[in-house]
This record gives structure tokens, C-alpha cells and sequence, in this order.
């Protein structure tokens, strides 16, 4: 009685994932809108123009001959494609298929790279790496004192972490003030257990000028579990000549250029 709608009725609804997930977001009864694609009934002239303004058509035009309609859909965008609600999810998702396994980076890590805030002084930060849900998410803590005495300042990032091709990405934002976003690209250890990884970090002082820079990182590995209160003690602000800092990771942290670079460049794990 109503082929031709329900013909064209079911083209639209080829468009969506499934006919569940068109009642769901028409909040419309799942057996009475089967009635409509069976043929057998015509929805009200109130349930037609819903149905039309959720699909981007005319009322004439969902009503038009199957053949005429599959033409006039055909030259037009796709009829009410559905648009994710949160479409960074989706990139998320597909980062996630492509990371390769990060178990055996699990844990917490001393941070070291020279300080965008305080010229000169490096900081020891607290990262800890831990797997959600099948997603590897980390925290970073960070306490700022340009010396004894001076006022202490705090923050805290929070990201992902992803494998990529050899690469650890990690890509956080400061929750506190939310005031900048820092990337960071470290080079795996192939050992069987891990130690200390170097990389670069991209990011904006949280004070001062704010102009972007990158500098040296070294990761140390201090476990899967530490004394959270005693660690976080250990994280300051330091003179690279404290005393408190390995010479390797002092040597690694440094930001200058061999003769004939043309890039700021990492230096590989040691």
C-alpha cells in the first residue's frame, strides 16, 4: 500500500549503523517504526515530519517513487550522516588499535629535564604509567622551588600514552590551571628491564614568557610500587650541581647541539 515510502524509508535508514540506532535517536517505538518499513502503514502527518527533519528530506520527497528519490539521494550529501557526539574518541580509538603493548613500562619514574620556568635549575618530577581499561593513562607531578625557603609550586598532569613504531608518545595537559599542553617522545629500551629512557619534551613554561621550547628528558625507573609521601619529597627543583643527580642523566639532560646538527635531537637510551 505504501512500498515507494517504505522503500525509500529503508535507503535512509541504510545511512546509520542500524534501524536500532535510528529509533534510538528518533525516540521512536522499534515495532511501530517496522510497520513503516514493511509497507503496511504510513506514519501520521505529525510522525512524517519527524521523520523527515531527522533525515534531511522533504515530506513530497520521501513520498516520491523509489527510483526518483534513490537519484536525487545519490547527488546529494549523505542524508543526515550521523555526527559523533565526542569525535575525539573515535582518534583515540584508532591510536589505541595501532599502539603496540606498553605493560612493560608500567610503573613510576623519577623525570629529569632542565626547568622552562627556572633557567639553569632541573626538575625531578614523579610520573606514574598505569593501564585503564585496556589504555596505558599516567600522571605527573611536579613541585617548583627556585630555592630553600621560596614559595613551592604544584601541578599536576594527566594524559595517554601510546607505542607507535618504536616511539613512546606521551601527551598530557596541566589540570590544575589548565594552562598548557606538553608533548613528550621517549626511545624504548630493548632490554628486558627497564631503566632510564630519554626523549625530548615539548611544552610552554607555566609562567613568564610561555614561549614554547623543548628540552632534554631522561625517565628513571623506580618500580611498580614506591612510598608515594617519600617520593614526592624527592621531587624539587635542583643545581645541576647538587650533588643528587647521576652524571649520566646530567650529561643526557643537556640541551646543546653536536657541530653540524640541523635538528634538536634526542639522545638514544642508556
Amino acid at each position: 500500500m505504501h512500498q515507494e515510502f517504505a522503500k525509500n524509508l529503508r535507503l535512509l535508514c541504510s545511512y546509520y549503523r542500524s534501524v536500532a540506532e535510528v529509533c534510538r535517536r528518533l525516540d521512536i517505538n522499534r515495532p511501530q517504526f517496522n510497520r513503516y518499513l514493511s509497507g503496511k502503514y504510513r506514519p501520521s502527518a505529525h510522525s512524517l515530519r519527524r521523520l523527515c527533519d531527522f533525515f534531511g528530506v522533504e515530506e513530497h520527497e520521501i513520498l516520491m517513487p523509489h527510483s526518483q528519490f534513490q537519484l536525487l539521494i545519490q547527488v546529494r550529501p549523505r542524508p543526515s550522516e550521523p555526527v559523533s557526539e565526542a569525535p575525539e574518541l573515535e582518534h583515540l580509538a584508532r591510536l589505541q588499535s595501532l599502539s603496540q603493548g606498553l605493560d612493560k613500562y608500567l610503573g613510576y619514574y623519577f623525570e629529569y629535564h632542565l626547568s622552562m620556568a627556572f633557567p639553569g635549575k632541573i626538575l625531578r618530577n614523579l610520573i606514574c604509567l598505569e593501564k585503564q581499561g585496556g589504555k596505558v593513562y599516567y600522571q605527573r607531578t611536579e613541585r617548583l622551588q627556585q630555592g630553600p625557603g621560596e614559595k613551592v609550586y604544584h601541578s599536576k598532569y594527566f594524559g595517554m600514552a601510546h607505542l607507535l613504531a618504536d616511539r613512546i608518545f606521551l601527551m598530557d595537559y596541566e589540570s590544575l590551571t589548565g594552562n598548557q599542553l606538553t608533548q613528550t617522545i621517549l626511545i624504548p629500551t630493548f632490554k628486558s628491564r627497564v631503566g632510564r629512557l630519554s626523549g625530548l619534551r615539548l611544552g610552554a613554561s607555566a609562567s613568564g614568557e610561555r614561549i614554547p621550547s623543548c628540552t632534554r628528558v631522561v625517565f628513571e625507573y623506580l618500580g611498580h610500587q614506591v612510598d608515594i609521601r617519600k617520593t614526592l619529597k624527592l621531587c624539587t627543583t635542583l643545581d645541576p650541581d647538587s650533588g643528587q643527580i647521576s652524571p649520566r642523566i646530567l650529561e643526557a639532560i643537556q640541551n646543546d647541539m653536536a657541530p653540524g646538527e640541523r635538528h634538536f635531537r634526542a639522545r638514544h637510551s642508556f
